[in-house]
């Protein structure tokens, strides 16, 4: 019987593992957890990882109470859309000098990020814009239009109201 710091050993004590018996059993684990691992990652791969973005093409209805050349930024879009005298005509919010979204104001469009302002047609009244806002193509009629974000029309072109 062999003895150990403490005292006597058991018979019913375990047998100590060897170290070779505890690194193979350690390597059979990693290995096993490493194609756990992999198996989850591939079950993973059918499932896009991209967030859907809204369609560049939207409906557009106007609220009736909308005041001429008040701009109506529908909920989510960069894009105001503005009935006056001569039409519906619709512009990009997207500003022109870095990419900011311009907000609607009083005297048309005023950039948060670096001061500039754009009259409510979108052209320049202060810089640093070089240039002004786009337009954007919309069709319909009768407060339902349909405003195509992909699709931008020289200034100035309006849809009858």
């Amino acid at each position: 019987m062999t003895s150990t710091p403490t005292g006597p050993r058991s018979r019913l004590d375990p047998e100590p593992m060897p170290r070779r018996d505890f690194l193979g059993l350690s390597s059979i684990f990693t290995a096993g957890a490493a194609m756990l691992f992999a198996t989850i990652g591939m079950l993973r791969l059918p499932k896009a990882a991209v967030l859907p973005v809204p369609a560049r093409k939207f409906k557009v209805t106007l609220p009736e109470t909308l005041a001429p050349g008040i701009a109506y930024q529908p909920p989510g879009r960069n894009v105001a859309v503005v009935r006056d005298t001569d039409g519906v005509f619709a512009v990009s919010l997207v500003c022109t000098h870095l990419g900011c979204i311009v907000k609607p104001s009083a005297t048309g469009f005023d950039c948060p990020c670096h001061g500039s302002r754009f009259a409510p047609d979108g052209s320049v009244t202060h810089g640093p814009a070089p240039v002004a806002l786009n337009w954007i193509e919309v069709a319909g009629a009768e407060g339902q239009y349909t405003v195509d974000e992909s699709v931008t029309v020289p200034q100035g072109t309006r849809i009858n109201a």
